[in-house]
C-alpha cells in the first residue's frame, strides 16, 4: 500500500497481480463478488436479539460516557472506544489491541498516524481521539500473523468489512482477530487535508509534525470542531473547522472516491461499534458523549458491569435513538447511495443493498447529492495543481467558491440559498429529516 498522488493509499504491485490471485474478488470490500455487509453479520450475529436496516443486526445500544478519570477528557468523544479497549486487555480478554497512533517523531511522508497493535493501557491512551486520516493494515496484519495471540481491532467499516473477508481465505488470521471494535464513519479524508488546514493556518505543510482533529473544549458544543496543528519548532496553530474553506464535512472535500458506494455508516459487521451522539442536549455537550452499538453478549456484559460499577454513565437506547445521531450520514448512503448507483456509468456496478434510483428525490436534493461527488473529486485535483505550482490561492479561491454554492443549495444561504427558496425547490439540510 502506498499513498498517491492525492495522498490516498492505493495497493501497487505487477500489472497482472489481480488476476494472478483467485482470492482478490471475495477480499476487496468493494468487490460485487465478495459478500455484502448483511452476509456477513448474519454469518457473525445470527443470534443477535435485534434487526433494524439501518444499523444492523444488535443486542443493545446505548448512550452515555466514560465516568473513570481521564478516559472522557483524552478521547474526541465519550471516551468508551479507549475504556473498552483498556478493559479488554486488563480482562486478559485479548492480547493486544491494534488501531491508528501518531507515528513516531511526528509527520512524514506517509502521513501522521499509523496502525499499530498497543499491549498496555498507557500506549492505547496515547492513540486516543478521532483520525480523520489516511491509514491501512497491511503491515498489522503481517504482525499479527508472524506474533501468536488474540487481537482486537479497531477502525472504520471497510476496513473491519475488510478484515472479516480476509479472516475467510486466511484461517491464522481469523483465528487470531478475536474482537473487532468498530468506528461510526462519515467518510475517509485524504492527506491532503493536513496540508490545506497548514496552507489556511499560515504555517507551510512541512513543518507540521503532529495533528489534532478534534481538540477537547468541555465549555464549546461537541460539534464545534477545532483542529490544532502541532509545529517542528515547538509551536501550535489552531482555527474552527467552519472557518475553513474546506471544514464543511459534509461537502465531501478530500474525500476517498470509494466512499460514494459504501452503504455502513455505523460497522455493521464488527463486533462493537461506536459513535458520536450528534441531537440534543449530548450534541451541545462539549465533554462528548458516544453512542454505543454491542452485538455480542460478552461485550454487553462488560458495558453492563461498568455500569454497575460506576465506570461509566450509560443508558440503553433504541434504533431509532441511534438512527437519529447518525441521519445526515444514513441519509447521504442509503438515498444518496441509490442515485449515485443510477448514475454509475463505470465498468463494474458495485452490488450494494440499496437499488439504483431517485425515486422521491427534488431536484434540489440531486444537485445537492451531485455537488458532494464532484466536490470530493475536484478537490484532489485542484489542490494537486495548486502543489506543484506553489499557489495555495488557487485551491483556497476554489474551495471557498465550491463551499458557497453548496451551502447555498444545502442551507439555503446567500444568493444561490434565497434565489432557490423563491423558487420553491425543497431538500435543505436542515429542514430534511
Amino acid at each position: 500500500m502506498r499513498l498517491d498522488r492525492y495522498g490516498q493509499f492505493k495497493p501497487h504491485g505487477p500489472k497482472d497481480w489481480r488476476m494472478a490471485d483467485p482470492d482478490f474478488e471475495r477480499l476487496c470490500p468493494f468487490s460485487p463478488l465478495a459478500p455484502n455487509e448483511d452476509e456477513l453479520a448474519g454469518e457473525r450475529f445470527a443470534g443477535a436479539s435485534h434487526m433494524d436496516r439501518r444499523i444492523g443486526r444488535f443486542e443493545a445500544a446505548y448512550v452515555g460516557h466514560v465516568a473513570e478519570t481521564g478516559f472522557r477528557m483524552d478521547g474526541s468523544s465519550g471516551g468508551l472506544v479507549s475504556w473498552v479497549a483498556v478493559e479488554l486487555l486488563r480482562t486478559g480478554i485479548v492480547d493486544g489491541i491494534v488501531h491508528a497512533a501518531p507515528t513516531d517523531g511526528g509527520g512524514s511522508a506517509d502521513g501522521y498516524f499509523k496502525y499499530r497493535i498497543s499491549r498496555s493501557e498507557r500506549e492505547i491512551r496515547a492513540g486516543a481521539k478521532s483520525r480523520y486520516h489516511p491509514v491501512e493494515l497491511s503491515g498489522v496484519i503481517a504482525e499479527m500473523r508472524a506474533r501468536p495471540g488474540r487481537y482486537a481491532v479497531v477502525g472504520i467499516p471497510c476496513m473491519i468489512k475488510a478484515l472479516h473477508l480476509a479472516g475467510r481465505v486466511d484461517p491464522l488470521l481469523a483465528q487470531r482477530v478475536t474482537l473487532t471494535l468498530g468506528l461510526f464513519c462519515g467518510h475517509m479524508k485524504s492527506l491532503r487535508l493536513v496540508e490545506s488546514f497548514a496552507w489556511q493556518m499560515g504555517v507551510r505543510p512541512e513543518t507540521v509534525r503532529g495533528v489534532d482533529y478534534r481538540l477537547k473544549r468541555p465549555d464549546q458544543p461537541a460539534n464545534w470542531y477545532v483542529a490544532e496543528l502541532s509545529l517542528g519548532d515547538g509551536g501550535r496553530r489552531r482555527r474552527y473547522w467552519w472557518d475553513m474553506a474546506d471544514g464543511d464535512w459534509g461537502a465531501g472535500f478530500f474525500q476517498n472516491q470509494a466512499c460514494d458506494f459504501c452503504d455502513d455508516v455505523v460497522a455493521e459487521t464488527a463486533d462493537i461499534s461506536f459513535g458520536d451522539a450528534w441531537v440534543e442536549p449530548y450534541s451541545s455537550d462539549g465533554r462528548g458523549t458516544n453512542v454505543v452499538i454491542v452485538r455480542t453478549g460478552e461485550l454487553n456484559a462488560l458495558l453492563r458491569a461498568g455500569t454497575a460499577e460506576g465506570r461509566l454513565e450509560l443508558a440503553e437506547v433504541d434504533a431509532d435513538f441511534v438512527a437519529r445521531t447518525q441521519a445526515a450520514g444514513l441519509r447521504h448512503r442509503r438515498e444518496g447511495l441509490a442515485y449515485r448507483l443510477q448514475r454509475f456509468r463505470g465498468p463494474v456496478l458495485p452490488r450494494k443493498r440499496v437499488e439504483p434510483g431517485d425515486k422521491g428525490l427534488s431536484a434540489r436534493r440531486k444537485l445537492i447529492y451531485a455537488m458532494r461527488r464532484q466536490i470530493g473529486r475536484w478537490s484532489h485535483r485542484v489542490f494537486r495543481l495548486a502543489r506543484l505550482t506553489r499557489w495555495p490561492g488557487l485551491y483556497l479561491g476554489w474551495a471557498r467558491a465550491a463551499l458557497s454554492l453548496y451551502h447555498g443549495l444545502a442551507y439555503g444561504r446567500g444568493w444561490l440559498g434565497s434565489l432557490l427558496d423563491r423558487l420553491g425547490w425543497s431538500g435543505m439540510e436542515g429542514r430534511d429529516p
